[in-house]
């Protein structure tokens, strides 16, 4: 135990939501503990996202206390007690569930899918993933809790496993995941004895539900240090388990400008959110997935299909293969194979594609796109220079810059009139009336 005068944990820095459940439960003659990432960032001097509580008062017993609580999870029993847009998750106390036998505690091959034993919060402390996540502040006389050596790790900067990692593992893959975001996220090294199971139980990942490792991607690529998530996933191997053919296109990058366009998404999309600016998992997909999609449109043109379908036929084989592993929702997706569609346009510069263009919903995202391609080459690099200036000019002063007929395609007629004018197209009976009267050529 570590009394309050020897840390520098304050209730000014937990958040009124959480204070309410911790005092509303000591009130009830229960223990209540803030827990987890929360009293570890607290330590560190950083800003939790949230706040979790733990206690030895049941779900149900949760939930009498508090009007604006529900219940929620079967794998793991929770209360979520939901202050406005601030939710509080509780949790009771876990046992280690050994002997048990019983519809409460299931472990199949290895892997808990079913875990609602109660017990100590020492027993708590050890069912917990990391020894930084196994610390606890008691609100009951302000001390900070420390069972498994959390607070050492701290000092050392270094994550470790509670437990025997290969089985910690096979209880929940995602945990390595876990483990590469959280090196991330503090600029924590992963103890060695952590990170060497890594090759031999990576694939365990390709067991775990798509939708869960989409919420896991986003937790380490958006919450502000993804360039740095991805540049550890890669360290350590994982990112292959996720984003295969993404590993494979960039083993290919001869010229580094893949690696290069991926990892200037990441740091501004970091920049973004240390901004407080809006982020889409959308725009950072596409370009975790580009080295994929455009060598294959690529080989889909040069086997005889149109362009525009071959963009369409490999954005939509690209994002089938990677939701097999990490399911993106269909509404990212669209905006994923959008950005894509929209690439080989930026080449067209005539005046109505031009103009249609500029007015496509997802123009901006495919432009701050094509920006980040300006390595691939001086054609992409120009491209980009071209559009961005065409965005500064009036439209009349943009329309005069495009001559329809000489920035046009060899062979694209389509825009051979000024803009503003309209096609007059002869209806059918126009033209009959017209070849009457013509005199036939005689034989």
């Amino acid at each position: 135990m570590i009394p309050r005068d020897q840390h520098n944990l304050s209730r000014k820095q937990i958040s009124r939501g959480a204070l309410k459940v911790l005092y509303t439960l000591k009130d009830a003659g229960f223990r209540g503990c803030l827990v987890g990432g929360a009293v570890r960032d607290l330590l560190l001097g950083r800003k939790p996202k949230d706040f979790d509580v733990a206690t030895d008062a049941t779900p149900e017993e949760v939930r009498k206390l508090f009007r604006n609580c529900r219940l929620i999870g079967r794998r793991f029993r929770l209360a979520h007690v939901i202050f406005g847009p601030e939710i509080v998750e509780v949790a009771t106390f876990r046992g280690t569930g050994d002997g048990e036998d019983s519809e409460d505690h299931h472990v199949v091959d290895g892997r808990i899918v079913r875990d609602n034993v109660w017990g100590t919060i020492e027993e708590d402390a050890v069912r917990r993933d990391f020894r930084v996540n196994a610390l606890y502040y008691d609100i009951a006389d302000f001390s900070v809790l420390d069972f498994v050596g959390g607070i050492e790790d701290l000092e050392r900067k270094e994550l470790r496993l509670i437990g025997d990692p290969v089985t910690r593992y096979h209880e929940d893959p995602v945990r390595m995941l876990r483990a590469a975001r959280l090196a991330a996220k503090l600029g924590f090294t992963i103890d060695p004895a952590a990170a060497a199971p890594f090759r031999d139980c990576g694939a365990l990942l390709a067991e775990a539900p798509p939708a869960r490792l989409f919420d896991e991607c986003q937790k380490m690529f958006l919450a502000g240090y993804g360039l740095a998530s991805f540049r550890k996933l890669l360290e350590c191997g994982l990112l292959r388990q996720l984003f295969p053919g993404a590993v494979r296109a960039l083993a290919n990058d001869a010229s580094g400008a893949l690696r290069t366009l991926m990892e200037q998404g990441f740091a501004g999309t970091d920049a973004r959110v240390a901004e407080g600016r809006p982020v889409t998992p959308a725009f950072l997909f596409a370009v975790l997935l580009w080295g994929e999609v455009e060598p294959l449109a690529r080989q889909l043109h040069a086997e005889g299909v149109p362009p525009s379908l071959a963009w369409q036929r490999a954005g939509h084989r690209v994002m089938a293969d990677a939701g097999k592993r990490v399911s993106i929702p269909h509404r990212f997706g669209y905006a994923i194979e959008e950005i894509w569609a929209l690439q080989p346009r930026f080449a067209e510069r005539t005046r109505k594609r031009v103009f249609r263009l500029l007015a496509h919903p997802r123009f901006r995202a495919a432009y701050d796109f094509l920006l980040l391609r300006a390595g691939e080459s001086d054609a992409v690099r120009g491209s980009g220079e071209w559009w961005t200036r065409a965005q500064t000019l009036a439209p009349e002063e943009l329309s005069a810059l495009l001559a329809p007929r000489t920035a046009a395609k060899p062979g694209d007629t389509t825009d051979a009139k000024p803009a503003g004018t309209r096609r007059r197209h002869r209806r059918g009976g126009g033209r009959r009336k017209k070849a009457a009267a013509t005199p036939e050529t005689p034989e």
